[in-house]
């Protein structure tokens, strides 16, 4: 099979270089999606799928107006160019999607089909994006949450302040599930490997939903501090007073029947944190 992957120097990109080692792997400097001339140029021939890992992903530098075309330009107009590119050379495209598409108040785990209703600019634009990339018959709408991997990120935020003898504050309304970077780009592979049906799958890591208080919980206590040292908050505590934040959905816990009924079973997400966390400090 011969894969191309689209934002391969973030966290997901770089696990998914690990799952397709014979894939070829291109950033920005090699291919910008926003540029539609690029992207008809690109030589597609021989390519069976394009797994799109590049978005626009800070969520409340999206709310700048300033920012609004270049976050509209990345998880839109390029989603568009590439479904373009794939209706015309044949290849299928895997698009990664996220949970802020949804305004959180679903009771229970959100389900593949239920209709987007963003809270933010950036949540706008995934759900935008994510019609260009379902309007093409061959696609993978890969819907996720809270990715870890190698990079910035809140678990290894949280590990920083654990080392460094901090105690945060932490919100305690927002209910989801860290979703480990390698889970994720293993169950991509599955889904392009076995041919699942075409279609949206949830894909997070499994396990209890947690708070991101309980989350930084556990990285305070795989770090051997005290799980107290955490104090918990609520969203709108946490936010008050400060200006550009984006709304938060406090319900990010997806449905994941689906993606176990294609044949893949995600980590528990407290079994792949003590894993990701055991390597050198």
């Amino acid at each position: 099979m011969n894969a191309v992957i689209l934002g391969a120097g973030g966290q997901l990109g770089r696990a998914l270089r690990q799952e397709f080692p014979d894939a070829i792997a291109l950033g920005r400097a090699e291919l910008d999606v926003t540029d539609a001339t690029a992207v008809r140029a690109q030589n597609w021939a021989g390519v069976d799928v394009v797994l799109n890992a590049a978005a626009w992903t800070a969520v409340d530098a999206a709310e700048d107006p300033a920012h609004h075309a270049a976050v509209r330009a990345a998880n839109v107009d390029a989603v568009g160019y590439l479904a373009a590119a794939a209706e015309e050379h044949g290849f299928a495209l895997v698009h990664i999607s996220s949970e802020y598409v949804f305004d959180g108040t679903h009771p229970g785990p959100i389900p593949e089909d239920l209709p987007p209703s963003p809270l933010s600019v950036y949540g706008r634009s995934k759900a935008d994006g994510d019609a260009h990339a379902t309007g093409i018959e061959r696609h993978w709408l890969v819907r996720t949450t809270w990715v870890v991997g190698e990079g910035s990120n809140f678990v290894r935020t949280m590990a920083g302040l654990a080392d460094r003898g901090i105690s945060p504050t932490v919100v305690d309304d927002q209910i989801g599930r860290p979703t480990f970077a390698a889970d994720l780009a293993a169950g991509i592979r599955h889904l392009v490997e076995t041919g699942a049906p075409h279609g949206t799958y949830n894909l997070t890591s499994d396990g209890e939903p947690a708070s991101w208080a309980d989350v930084a919980k556990a990285v305070f206590t795989a770090r051997g501090r005290s799980a107290d040292d955490v104090t918990p908050i609520s969203t709108a505590e946490y936010f008050a007073g400060k200006t550009g934040i984006a709304p938060r959905p406090l319900n990010s816990v997806l449905d994941l029947s689906k993606i176990r009924e294609a044949g893949f079973r995600p980590r528990d997400w407290r079994d792949a944190l003590r894993s990701h966390l055991g390597g050198p400090r």
